[in-house]
């Protein structure tokens, strides 16, 4: 049994806040730098020029990539060896996000109630999605969510029916329905399988993969390929200005599910899409 300090989590923890909200993650700049060149139309070009100029000055000035910080969506994967020592690990978690959001000049994003809606002020607390899994390490995913994309998400329960041409439909009309509300170029992460709520889950977790990778399931990787030409045939372009590039990647996870459904979730997200890892 290997014994870990909650603090140690803590310093992770602030430091993949900090870094995601101010550097972009290399996949995605080089997946901007490939749309550039492969953009057709000038004002998209344009676009994307000033998006890469964004995270040019994002990162030499040292401040954050978009004004929206988001959520802090946070995978923790924890050894089932690992005894942990010190704080509550979710206390440990939401001061690791508090001290990056005083540390990193990070604007505060998050209500303590929906309804009443008062701004907790640090953006805390984080959403924290644990999981316990073999080994005595402890690895954390760190996905900051800006809302102007998380509001244009959506959840179906299909019928087994509806098949694959279903789940077509479902994604495709996902993004013409965004249009230009989730800042396009898109990376658009999908979840296929489940139930009500891990669909969603997995369709979130779709967007802490690397820009550009494949699924490792043959028919999933011939969807992820197909709905990216179906994505970008839209027209809408970087913006919503039109042009050939509307989304940078599409990543599809999948899982069992009842004989009697077909959940599908659709977690949009801008071009910034931030995500590292750190593994304790």
């Amino acid at each position: 049994m290997r014994e870990l300090d909650t603090g140690r989590i803590r310093e992770a923890i602030k430091d993949l806040i900090i870094r995601t909200n101010l550097y972009e993650s290399p996949d995605m700049t080089e997946a901007l730098k490939k749309a550039s060149e492969d953009e057709t139309s000038e004002t998209g070009r344009e676009i994307l020029s000033m998006l890469l100029k964004n995270l040019e000055i994002a990162r030499e000035d040292r401040v954050p990539v978009c004004q929206d910080t988001g959520m802090s969506v946070l995978f923790i994967e924890v050894g089932q060896e690992v005894h942990l020592v010190g704080d509550y690990i979710g206390d440990a978690v939401d001061q690791g996000v508090r001290e990056a959001c005083v540390d990193g000049h990070l604007r505060a994003s998050v209500v303590g109630d929906p309804i009443i809606r008062e701004n907790t002020g640090d953006n805390t607390p984080a959403v924290i999605h644990y999981s316990l899994v073999p080994g005595d390490k402890v690895r954390i995913t760190a996905a900051p969510k800006g809302f102007g994309s998380e509001n244009m998400s959506r959840l179906a329960m299909l019928k087994p029916a509806d098949g694959i041409d279903g789940v077509k439909r479902f994604i495709l009309e996902t993004v013409e329905n965004a249009g230009a509300n989730a800042c396009p170029p898109y990376v658009v992460g999908v979840g296929i399988g489940g139930d009500f709520e891990q669909c969603a889950l997995m369709s979130k977790k779709a967007l802490t993969r690397e820009c550009g990778s494949s699924s490792g399931i043959p028919w999933v990787k011939e969807l992820e390929k197909e709905m990216l030409e179906k994505i970008n045939e839209t027209g809408i372009g970087p913006a919503g200005l039109g042009g050939a590039v509307t989304a940078l990647a599409v990543n599809v996870e999948t899982g069992p599910t009842h004989i009697a459904g077909l959940p599908v979730a659709v977690n949009m997200c801008c071009h910034v899409c931030r995500h590292a890892h750190a593994e304790i």
